[in-house]
């Protein structure tokens, strides 16, 4: 027998799942995060896991991960100090960086401007230039290098970037430079910007490769761990980490190439509402990923969540592929505050984390936080994992008292008043990926998942007029789905920059054809056979003397023609206008993908429509402004076709669905929720 494991590892939980390749069966589990070395919840909770399924180490064949490592080292600074190497002249190139100044038109007297990753006095330079044509302006000089190389010595960097001007042309310098690099400081790991991003604008360029430098001890640490406690359990399963972009990539590769993973965690949630989406049949979804600490929003549209060609975490924005997630700080564990100064209702972005948590978890948390809200509301049960962990209500209600008191009202007012707005929050996070992108949310069905998603569906729903609220099976552990039934991807892009009037197919076909031999060869070599790859073309447009471009796809057998009718379309979508100027196709990626995962839905047993087998016991909620009668149902005893009416909980082990007064609740094929108004 052959299982894949997913992994994906949360602010508060790590949640794991098995599937049976053969069948389609699944175990999963959830343990909490161990945020000093997030490996040791990985490596301990798939042992358990595999203890209860009864699956021996030597079954597993994929081990496939999404992680936060990357992320949270570029958010907490605990990143590697980082060499610059440039060509001569161009030592101020992050210094000087674009003239862009985030925020409004006071922005540039306040705003404090982020600390280069690769600081000024750990940057050299490099005698040498190349042209823009890729021919050699000035040879290397080698022996001045080697001098100059000694102040990264001194200056005791622990990894190194070359970036040398023109490279995305011709990157003979670039490898020329990190062999002497190699030589001079045998054990420092240098990035090049022709491997990571082999594109015109050398700030972006270099900007990304500094960022892979930064964080390229921290991960390979992190995947050096994994790999040794996954060799001492006795399994052979190969290690795989998700991708920002929503793909795998070995573990050798993310070793290289960490840029690439500084999405990873939320791209997990959503491959995995693209897999539920194709399962339960609705193309268009709007997903809603709340956790214990924050909350990940994303569109799809026609199976295909939207991508950026840009990654941001906090200040840093970096050119990789990512998913268009939107991300606000609002989740079960997220702290509710009345300031003195304002005296009105503040939710989040501070959270009680995993520790000590929210005040009903018992572990000595004493502030107020949503999770404790839902608990006062009765919209969380006492029991959470099956019974394995008890809630303490008095002590939520106590925390909830305290900001009920610095408002003036009752405990069930101000707990109503806190799930309002962290509700809010994320209204604004899922019109930012929605209206805003120029979608209309009401075309969208909105599917909620993670710990806390469930609990907030509906209310979502309501607020987007976006329906059904889709409620999939292990809600909590749909991320590690995600990352369980993901194929692995390699990609590689050139720059074109040609005007349409200036270029033609057969140019434009040839460049195409030379990027596939070079991602295809990458993909066999990860042991995907040629037969068993899927290719995509992207091209980024923009209409002549733009700033910005819009990637497209070009499906197999794509004119300049159809590319150019296309992105006049997208252009008018986006932007309400277009200009009567000619397209300019700046840069052009391939994509292979290896073969998708061989796993089907399970289906569940017919029903009569009627869940009172499920039936756990009446109960009462606080909804609308009273205090209304409700019923909780076991959601594996839930059968196709059976209706749930509001007001409803429904629990399983990992999460709580609450369905409000006037809403039901349909339980389809595969065990999905869908939600709508009765």
């Amino acid at each position: 027998m052959s299982y894949r494991l997913g992994v994906d590892v949360g602010g508060t939980f790590t949640d794991l799942l098995v599937i049976d390749e053969a069948s389609g069966r699944t175990f999963r589990d959830k343990v909490p995060s161990t945020p000093h070395d997030p490996s040791e919840a990985v490596i301990a909770g798939a042992r358990q896991l595999c203890d209860r399924a009864g699956i021996a180490p030597g079954e597993l064949a994929l081990f496939l991960h999404g992680t936060t490592v990357a992320t949270n080292a570029v958010l907490e600074h605990k990143i590697a100090r980082v060499g610059l190497i440039v060509t001569e002249g161009y030592r101020h190139v992050l210094q000087i960086a674009r003239s862009l100044v985030p925020g409004g038109l006071a922005a540039w007297i306040v705003w404090p401007k982020p600390e280069p990753m690769a600081p000024l006095e750990a940057t050299i330079e490099a005698p040498e230039r190349m042209g823009a044509d890729g021919v050699a302006v000035r040879a290397l000089d080698e022996a001045q290098l080697r001098i100059n190389l000694r102040r990264l010595a001194e200056e005791k960097v622990e990894a190194i970037t070359v970036c040398l001007i023109n490279s995305y042309m011709n990157a003979a310098h670039e490898r020329r430079v990190a062999e002497i690099c190699a030589e001079e400081l045998p054990d420092i790991p240098v990035s090049i910007s022709a491997d990571i991003l082999p594109e015109m604008q050398e700030y972006e360029r270099t900007l990304t490769t500094v960022a892979n430098s930064a964080v390229r001890p921290t991960v390979s640490r992190y995947v050096g761990n994994l790999e040794r406690e996954l060799a001492a359990w006795g399994t052979p399963a190969k290690l795989s980490l998700l991708r920002s972009d929503g793909g795998l990539m070995s573990a050798e590769k993310s070793r290289n190439a960490p840029v690439n993973l500084l999405m990873s965690g939320p791209a997990g949630g959503v491959a995995g509402a693209v897999w539920i989406a194709k399962n339960s049949g609705h193309a268009n979804v709007l997903t809603l990923d709340m956790g214990g600490t924050s909350t990940d929003v994303a569109l799809i549209e026609d199976y295909q969540a939207r991508l950026r060609r840009e990654t941001s975490v906090g200040h840093l924005t970096v050119r990789a592929s990512s998913l268009d997630v939107k991300t606000v700080g609002a989740g079960g564990g997220s702290i509710a505050s009345v300031p003195e100064l304002t005296r009105a209702l503040r939710v989040g972005p501070q959270s009680a984390g995993a520790v000590p948590g929210p005040a009903a978890y018992g572990r000595g948390g004493v502030v107020p936080t949503v999770t404790d809200a839902n608990v006062v509301l009765g919209y969380l049960p006492e029991n959470l994992l099956g019974g394995a962990f008890k809630l303490d209500r008095e002590a939520a209600r106590a925390a909830v008292q305290t900001v009920a008191d610095a408002l003036g009202l009752g405990p069930m007012e101000a707990a109503a008043g806190i799930i309002a707005i962290v509700n809010e929050t994320m209204y604004g996070a899922l019109r930012l990926v929605s209206i805003s992108q120029g979608y209309d949310p009401r075309d969208f069905a909105l599917m909620a998942f993670g710990g806390a998603g469930p609990l907030h569906g509906n209310a979502m729903g309501t607020l987007m007029g976006s329906w059904p609220v889709i409620i999939p099976p292990s809600p909590g552990v749909l991320c590690a789905y995600g990352d369980a039934t993901t194929r692995l991807r390699v990609d590689a892009q050139r720059s074109f920059n040609k005007l349409v009037t200036q270029t033609d197919d057969a140019e434009v076909g040839a460049v195409i054809e030379e990027i596939i031999a070079q991602v295809m060869a990458e993909l066999a070599a990860e042991g995907v056979p040629p037969a068993d790859q899927e290719l995509r073309v992207e091209i980024d447009i923009r209409y002549a003397g733009q700033a910005f471009e819009v990637p497209l796809f070009s499906p197999q057998g794509s004119t300049i023609a159809d590319l150019t009718a296309r992105f006049d379309a997208e252009h008018k979508r986006l932007f309400t206008f277009n200009l009567s100027v000619p397209q300019e196709l700046v840069n052009i990626r391939v994509v292979a993908l290896g073969k998708a995962a061989n796993v089907s839905a399970e289906r569940i047993p017919r029903g009569d429509g009627n869940p009172i087998a499920a039936k756990l016991r009446d109960h009462e909620v606080w909804m609308d402004g009273a205090a209304r009668p409700a019923v909780i149902y076991d959601r594996s005893k839930l059968r196709a076709g059976d209706v749930v009416t509001g007001p409803a909980i429904v629990t399983e082990m990992d999460s709580t669905t609450l369905v409000h007064l006037g809403h039901a609740a349909l339980v389809d094929d595969f065990g999905n929720l869908l939600i709508n108004p009765a």
